[in-house]
């Protein structure tokens, strides 16, 4: 059995890991990154609008602040939001200082153009055109692989974390290392390491439409989960408003900078209709516009609704959004000439493993980072743009507190023990993970999307017990592959959603229930379950 030998094992190559494996290159520590793919993929990749940060003289941290906390919809950790937010310029300078080149002004030369998105009461996001995601994680990917201390494990899939028993009475157990499976090699590998992070992303793809890849199945969750770490907040899925509505699309996102520079929605008859809704109109946070671009397709019968930025004129749109604009001519709309059709879809995890504001977890030598991981920076709803930004800031804290763990040194640890594959055969109806993986996204789709019920809840809870019994029973039985995997993670995060959502019995943000329309203020707390306790 292959094994490899660490100081820090992470888990996940999106922004957040890129940046925590560069941190500690920078403090000479030696890193191994796995990642389900090729190096270059992942939801950051993905990330269209760009970084959020007060970089304006008429802009304050006060203001970014409080514009967090409006959005969080009174569950954000005060403490989380103004590290982040104080520590936004300096994570522009790290990203520029690495190679990173934002879009500037016309003039004054060398100024940064600041988008607009919803939820912002200023132009506060530092972008690269509308791949900005592409552009961070390209020029840090770069960087990696020149690194002596950083090796990349490609195509390999963390299965789960390897516990060690604490030599010291009362003391918890330690995390020193995981097996993952090595999907080329067609084997299970041992990975020891003295500290794991966790930086997998978020879970979107247990919902029927997603503007997230392959890859966002909720692997670290579930791995921290069952490893016993609590999660917080797991009701709260933000649905982005605007995803492409095309049968040939896949997941392409319409970025909120678009609404920013004046984008307007539409019903099919070219009637407005977010006033209506809220006064913020296009510009109100993705929690309310996809609610009301939800409510107005069910009430009207509607497959999509509408997208219009034409009157902004071509030369400001294919300057502004160029990769939007010929993702769209390829499927026939000129954004130019013609509103674009649109549909919410599962974009982020707000909630995640908990987490202190350095990264640590429950247990130590384990950390979070990343979409996976709970703050307490979004609350109930994520502010726009505030994501790539969480995934430099909190990297860099715990850069620090990782590097000085190491210092202090931990226990020697012993040989794991070794994945027995001994009882196990090669699976034979690999056909049924495919109709299971299919029957998870539609009920969730169904039952636990933007608006819910108790009822709702309960029918998708009777409906993940059963593929619970079923996934168990097929992972004890035979030969894991990457499908079985990522299913397994898949239902064990959908199972902690309803969970969290049974428990939330108001609408707050992003969790929206027919039978609790208001806000409660009692019941504003976070969510938080652990895998010792029973609802």
């Amino acid at each position: 059995m292959t094994a490899h030998r660490t100081q820090v094992a992470i888990v996940g190559s999106g922004l957040a890991g890129l940046t925590l494996a560069l941190r500690l290159a920078n403090k000479g520590v030696d890193c191994i990154v796995l990642t389900k793919s090729a190096l270059a993929s992942g939801s950051s990749l993905w990330a269209q609008g760009g970084i959020a940060a007060v970089l304006d003289p008429h802009d304050s941290f006060e203001s970014h602040i409080q514009d967090t906390l409006t959005a969080g919809a009174g569950l954000c950790r005060a403490s989380a939001v103004r590290t982040v937010v104080e520590g936004a310029p300096d994570a522009i300078d790290w990203l520029s200082d690495s190679g990173v080149h934002f879009d500037l002004k016309d003039s004054p030369p060398k100024q940064l153009h600041l988008a607009r998105e919803g939820g912002h009461s200023h132009r506060r996001v530092a972008h690269v055109a509308d791949t900005t995601g592409q552009a961070v994680v390209s020029t840090l990917d770069q960087q990696l692989l020149a690194s002596r201390h950083i090796r990349v494990l490609e195509n390999h899939t963390a299965v789960d974390l390897i516990i060690y028993p604490s030599m010291v009475a009362g003391e918890m157990p330690y995390v020193g290392g995981l097996y993952a499976l090595d999907v080329t090699a067609e084997e299970v590998v041992t990975i020891c390491a003295d500290t794991v992070v966790l930086a997998t992303g978020g879970a979107s793809k247990a919902y029927l439409y997603t503007s997230n890849p392959d890859t966002s199945t909720g692997d670290g969750i579930a791995m921290a989960w069952r490893a016993g770490c609590s999660v917080s907040n797991m009701e709260f899925v933000q649905f982005h408003p605007t995803c492409l509505f095309h049968p040939h699309a896949g997941s392409f996102l319409i970025s909120e900078a678009v609404r920013g520079e004046g984008g307007v929605l539409l019903l099919p008859d070219g009637t407005p209709f977010m006033a209506a809704h809220d006064l913020r109109a296009e510009l109100a946070p993705r929690d309310i516009v996809a609610r009301a671009i939800d409510y107005e397709m069910k009430r009207g019968g509607h497959d999509c609704v509408y997208l219009d930025i034409q009157h902004k004129g071509k030369s400001h749109i294919t300057r502004h959004f160029p990769a939007i604009y010929e993702r769209c001519l390829e499927f026939g709309i000129d954004m130019a000439c013609e509103p674009v059709p649109v549909v919410p879809a599962a974009h982020y995890t707000c909630g995640g493993i908990t987490t202190g504001l350095d990264g640590q977890t429950d247990l130590p030598g384990l950390y979070a980072l990343g979409e996976n991981a709970h703050t307490g920076l979004h609350g109930a709803n994520r502010l726009a743009s505030n994501s790539l930004l969480e995934c430099v800031v909190f990297p860099k804290r715990a850069s620090e507190k990782i590097a000085r763990d190491l210092e202090e040194g931990r226990p020697k640890i012993s040989d794991p023990p070794v994945w027995d594959e001994s009882k196990v055969t090669d699976p034979d109806e690999l056909v049924v993970v495919a109709h299971n993986w299919d029957e998870l996204r539609h009920f969730m789709w169904d039952y636990v999307g933007i608006v819910r019920t108790s009822r709702r809840l309960q029918r998708a809870a009777n409906r993940l017990n059963l593929l619970t019994e079923e996934i168990r029973d097929f992972y004890s039985n035979f030969r894991v592959n990457q499908d079985l995997l990522e299913l397994r993670n898949l239902v064990l995060v959908s199972e902690l959603i309803v969970r969290c959502a049974a428990r939330r019995r108001e609408s707050r943000g992003l969790h929206y229930t027919l039978d609790y329309p208001q806000a409660d203020p009692d019941l504003c707390r976070d969510t938080v379950i652990r895998p010792d306790s029973s609802d």
